[in-house]
């Protein structure tokens, strides 16, 4: 899973930098994951600006701007939630491309309706958004790690829609 990782962050990268992209993120269950991948790539200061981990309901509220109301009426882990991230994200820095993220990785937090392994993602970019729902399987590890190959896989597509 790390080569595959690794092979679709260089994908990322070239294709940021040939269409002169910034990306930022806004991570809940994977806890920076996603940035971190980001950041394991030597010169990706040229396209990656920076990332949130904003764990917390209040933390998703006070650095990213998220209504307490989406908050209180759907839960940090649903559609509204990371759409209202990538667009705190976007609005906070000057970056093109927003990345968000928020899950249960387990193994405790699942209800019958959002068992564990139920990860929500979304970006946007240039006003086009995207979201997607995942149920993954496995332990924690694993359901952390398929979230960051899902993001990386969805912002490969965000951008090539572009082109």
């Amino acid at each position: 899973m790390l080569n595959k990782i690794s092979t679709l962050t260089e994908q990322l990268a070239q294709l940021a930098i040939s269409h002169q992209l910034k990306l930022v993120t806004a991570e809940s269950c994977t806890g920076g994951y996603i940035s971190k991948t980001l950041t394991d790539l030597a010169g990706s200061s040229s396209w990656f600006e920076c990332g949130f981990v904003t764990y917390s309901n209040a933390s998703k509220e006070t650095l990213l701007g998220v209504d307490n109301s989406l908050l209180t009426r759907y839960g940090a882990v649903s559609e509204e939630v990371i759409k209202a991230m990538c667009k705190g994200a976007l609005e906070r820095t000057t970056a093109h491309l927003a990345i968000s993220v928020s899950g249960i990785a387990g193994p405790d937090g699942g209800t019958e309706d959002k068992p564990v392994g139920t990860v929500w993602l979304g970006w946007q970019l240039d006003g086009l958004e995207h979201t997607a729902q995942f149920i993954f399987k496995g332990h924690r590890a694993d359901i952390r790690e398929q979230a960051v190959v899902e993001a990386l896989k969805g912002a490969i597509s965000m951008i090539q829609q572009k082109d």
